[in-house]
């Protein structure tokens, strides 16, 4: 009799232990695929940096807008300027291309971090539009983006628009570097 009762109890341990065991495994299994699916993301949303800095460089509007979801943001502090959609950020690249034909933008760095990231850049080119000098510019600006499904949602423009002027002979206060 006292067999049976160890026998007893010693089954139910391991029906524990098996349980339990199942429970490691399955948690274990589920935070592997966390991680994979979390570092993939990361990885597909870092290319999105390069993405937005090749668009620009493509003198393309349409090539812009395609790093854009459909009712992203786009704000130019210094001008006071809000794009919303990706008709009105077609239209801004659009003037921008006409107004700078020639604009090139280097990326100095990016950082993005889950959803949300800066690039840090130096815009150069020939001012032939905004205010029709004709001389050219290069000055050091960041970008602060937010990001879903591998698209910019937002776009945060921050650059020193007095330092610009001044390269263009139209800065009220020039400090020569």
């Amino acid at each position: 009799m006292r067999t049976n009762t160890l026998t007893g109890g010693m089954v139910q341990r391991q029906k524990i232990w098996r349980i339990k065991m199942k429970r490691s495994i399955l948690v274990g299994s589920l935070l592997a695929a966390l991680l994979l699916i979390s570092s993939s993301v990361r990885a597909d949303n870092s290319g999105i940096i390069q993405a937005w800095v090749d668009a620009w460089n493509s003198h393309d509007a349409d090539q812009v807008v395609s790093v854009f979801a459909p009712d992203a943001t786009y704000i130019d502090v210094p001008f006071n300027s809000k794009s919303v959609g990706t008709e009105q950020i077609h239209e801004l690249a659009a003037s921008f291309f006409a107004a700078s034909p020639d604009v090139h933008i280097q990326l100095v760095r990016g950082v993005l971090s889950g959803h949300h990231g800066t690039i840090e850049w130096i815009l150069s080119g020939t001012d032939v539009g905004v205010f029709r000098t004709g001389k050219k510019y290069s000055f050091h600006g960041v970008s602060v983006i937010d990001t879903k499904n591998n698209l910019i949602t937002a776009n945060l423009d921050y650059y020193d628009l007095e330092t610009q002027l001044c390269q263009l002979g139209l800065g009220t206060f020039c400090i020569q570097h």
